[in-house]
């Protein structure tokens, strides 16, 4: 058997690296597996009552600027009804019917605006009425997502405080055997990770195919990636391959 070349040992010391980072990379993916949808959870509810919150703003001012223009209509009313007694107090010291007639105007005129305003705050008081029922729905709707958000935080945090440790010693090791790889592979191994549904970017042979897509390999193939003389990737799915005995080096 030929003896192993540097070069050879160099290729094989890549795959060893590879193939540990992915190792770690794979405990890291468990830990977030864990936490499951929690934090998308977490997030949706964050902005869901985020929403809420601000419709809940928009339906109380809205209803103040109703009470508002109710309390203005209101006194619009008085304003009517102080003129009206002042015009009525005027056409008993008129001089001619001319003078009695341009006051009973200005008096219709008073009593008509009076009438206006009292159906305008009529129907002020029903959308009032009808915003603040829509209000209490959505304080409701609030508050149960609030009590949502709380548990699932709980829940979050609970699972955080559990594997956080073991995270942050998977990262820093992480960060360490990326320095041990040349950049051009590390981000090569990123690539295909990422468009790897399952987070796989360097996988062992398994009967006889690949570990990622269950492609079968051809033999010849699998003897090149037996030696470690270069970096081999699958033909269907682009991973790195190695052969189980990596594992054991």
């Amino acid at each position: 058997m030929a003896k192993a070349t540097k070069s050879d040992n160099v290729v094989e010391k890549k795959l060893k690296a590879l193939y540990d980072l992915q190792q770690i990379h794979s405990s890291l993916d468990r830990i977030r597996t864990v936490r499951g949808e929690l934090p998308l959870e977490v997030e949706d509810l964050e902005d869901e009552i985020e929403g809420l919150r601000t419709r809940k703003e928009k339906m109380e001012q809205e209803i103040k600027d109703l009470e508002f223009q109710v309390g203005e209509k209101k006194n619009a009313i008085k304003g009517s009804q102080e003129l009206i007694k002042k015009y009525e107090g005027q056409q008993e010291k008129v001089r001619n019917n001319r003078e009695f007639d341009s006051l009973n105007k200005e008096i219709e005129f008073q009593t008509l605006e009076m009438q206006l305003a009292e159906k305008r705050i009529k129907e002020f008081q029903f959308t009032i009425t009808n915003k603040k029922e829509a209000l209490e729905e959505a304080a409701e709707i609030l508050e149960g997502r609030e009590k949502d958000l709380e548990l699932k935080k709980s829940e979050l945090d609970a699972i955080v405080a559990e594997t956080e440790k073991d995270e942050k010693a998977l990262i820093k090791k992480a960060e360490k055997a990326e320095k041990e790889i040349e950049d051009r592979l590390v981000k090569a191994y990123e690539r295909i990770r990422e468009n790897a549904k399952n987070g796989l970017a360097v996988v062992t042979i398994d009967r006889d195919a690949c570990g990622g897509c269950f492609n079968k390999i051809p033999p010849q193939r699998q003897l090149d990636i037996r030696t470690h003389k270069k970096i081999i990737v699958c033909e269907h799915c682009g991973r790195i391959l190695v052969d189980a005995a990596i594992d054991e080096e």
